[in-house]
């Protein structure tokens, strides 16, 4: 049988495999154009989409779809190691074998000689162990914070939640959610002043104020911010489209109602969800 030179060796298999596929793809004269081309900046929204895919897979309970996603993700780590492979920075294997210790390091309770902790004492040592790591990380000439390290790529509510939960830990935070409430009145107000004065940027600082309040209460009240406003969505497109579709059983165009007319259909489908 004639071996086509083209293909992976037939020895090789899971991750190995993977491996020379991504090198044959980045070889230069016999690769993929478009995988040629591509940069650590330019792949860097597709690992990010494809980690919300694996999300989304897990959403839906999909354990097919799970796996095609957690292997478009796998692909993505192999790409951004086969560019730094190719500036002689990292490999793989050195990708492996870092994340290998650091769980080695941050588990000495499994791996080490410490006595077993219960969940919460390994969050608390696992903070302290991370708080270390980036300490041994920043430059010594540059001044350290407890805000260190936050990515700036986080989408804006989960790093919101990120940045608030790290100033709690050294002290920096509401006694209660009840304070919190009246930051929200605050910002509502000078919000509403904003808005009277017709201060387009203002409006924007004060909107983006409020909402920093109310994923801060969200944190206070043990509430995850984007949980909590994913379910909202999820309940808004689940009602509106309870509306569409009882407008069409009642023979009328829901585009073409007014405004009342959509809200008499709203506070109907809320009532049968409710009633559900």
């Amino acid at each position: 049988m004639r071996i086509n030179v083209n293909l992976p060796p037939p020895s090789l298999s899971g991750i190995d495999k993977l491996l020379w596929i991504m090198n044959a793809l980045r070889t230069p004269e016999t690769g993929c154009p478009w995988d040629l081309e591509q940069t650590f900046e330019t792949i860097a929204p597709y690992t990010v989409e494809e980690a919300y895919e694996v999300a989304d897979a897990i959403e839906h309970g999909d354990m097919d779809d799970l796996r095609n996603e957690l292997g478009d993700l796998l692909f993505q780590v192999v790409f951004h190691s086969q560019l730094s492979k190719e500036l002689h920075e990292f490999d793989f294997n050195d990708v492996a074998e870092a994340i290998s210790e650091k769980m080695l390091r941050r588990h000495p309770h499994v791996f080490g000689d410490e006595q077993m902790r219960g969940s919460d004492a390994q969050t608390i040592a696992w903070e302290a162990m991370k708080a270390e790591e980036r300490a041994t990380k920043t430059d010594s000439s540059e001044p350290t914070s407890a805000l260190d390290d936050v990515a700036l790529t986080l989408p804006a509510m989960i790093r919101s939640q990120k940045l608030q939960k790290r100033a709690a830990r050294v002290g920096f935070d509401w006694p209660n959610a009840s304070d919190i409430l009246d930051k929200l009145d605050e910002e509502t107000s000078e919000l509403k002043a904003a808005i009277a004065n017709q201060d387009e940027q203002n409006i924007e600082e004060e909107l983006g104020d409020m909402m920093f309040v109310v994923v801060n209460l969200c944190r206070k009240l043990g509430v995850d911010a984007e949980e909590s406003l994913k379910k909202a969505n999820q309940k808004f497109e689940r009602r509106f489209r309870g509306m569409e579709r009882l407008s069409e059983k009642q023979g009328t165009v829901f585009s073409d109602l007014n405004l009342e007319q959509q809200e008499q259909l709203w506070q109907e489908i809320k009532l049968r969800s409710k009633m559900a």
